[in-house]
């Protein structure tokens, strides 16, 4: 077991540690992809650009706000009170850690089929799949009141499992990370996407998800580990229609106005009849 004052320390740092580890994701990634762009853009990084970073901005500021120890503070709470399957548990530090990030890792797939699953919180996701291009701004493009119902569930998760605060800073770490990372618009080799498929999304991996076509939407859920989709018999390897070709976004919102943040932030309040892919349901 680490010792407790460098716990401490170390969840202390998270938020600057979670800042560098953003900036520094997404300027690499967002050279990567201007110099091997794996599709033409439909809209220029003026027109989207400010509105998704804005909302990661104004994201990060309600989190702070509403929960100021987030996930990792639950984490240092359940470990001081020796409550959570993990904590309860005789299993080595490291073997913890593991598992509290695969773990995580399971619920946040199980949570991205669930609100596509769910009318009302569908509503609030479609705003990330509204985005006319397919890029690293992509992946931190979320609505407010989703993030911040996400982080309640986090909260709750951490507190019934009790995992590591090292394996809770970790993946929020590798949350952010990958998420930008497989949101880009990034070609990679062939044989470099069939190896890096093995153990984590790639970007042509999650980009079917975000195809127009209601049956590619229902598909590759996963953020970070590639094994959920294939477990749940939600994996589908490439679009119908080719990367190149393929039509990103929904086919209710197509104006290029709703790319303004204000508009993005009242989109759950549009009655546009948006098929639900996983129960194809509609919204009235």
């Amino acid at each position: 077991m680490l010792d407790t004052s460098f716990a401490v320390s170390f969840a202390n740092s998270e938020p600057a540690l979670r800042l560098a580890c953003f900036v520094g994701v997404l300027v690499v990634v967002a050279a990567a992809e201007a110099l091997a762009p794996r599709r033409a853009r439909l809209a220029s990084r003026l027109a989207r650009w400010p509105s998704n970073l804005g909302l990661a901005a104004v994201n990060t500021f309600l989190l702070r706000i509403a929960f100021p120890g987030a996930a990792v503070g639950m984490a240092a709470s359940a470990e001081a009170g020796g409550f959570g399957l993990l904590n309860v548990t005789a299993l080595p530090f490291w073997t913890a850690i593991i598992v509290g990030v695969v773990l995580l890792d399971l619920a946040i797939y199980l949570q991205h089929v669930i609100v596509h699953a769910v009318p009302l919180l569908w509503r609030l996701h479609r705003m990330h799949h509204a985005d006319l291009d397919f890029d690293v701004t992509t992946g931190v493009r979320f609505h407010p009141v989703e993030i911040l119902l996400s982080m309640v569930l986090k909260i709750g998760l951490v507190a019934a499992l009790g995992p590591p605060i090292v394996a809770v800073i970790f993946f929020e770490v590798l949350l952010n990370a990958t998420s930008m990372f497989n949101h880009s618009n990034l070609r990679l080799p062939a044989a470099l996407d069939r190896t890096l498929r093995l153990v984590v999304v790639t970007p042509d991996m999650h980009r079917v998800h975000h195809s127009v076509i209601v049956s590619e939407t229902n598909s590759n859920f996963g953020f970070n580990l590639p094994y959920w989709d294939r477990l749940f018999g939600t994996y589908r390897a490439q679009p119908a229609a080719g990367h190149e070709r393929m039509t990103m976004g929904l086919s209710d919102f197509r104006d290029p106005a709703e790319l303004r943040l204000d508009r993005l932030l009242l989109q759950p309040l549009a009655n546009k009849p948006n098929v639900i892919p996983i129960n194809r349901e509609t919204i009235a």
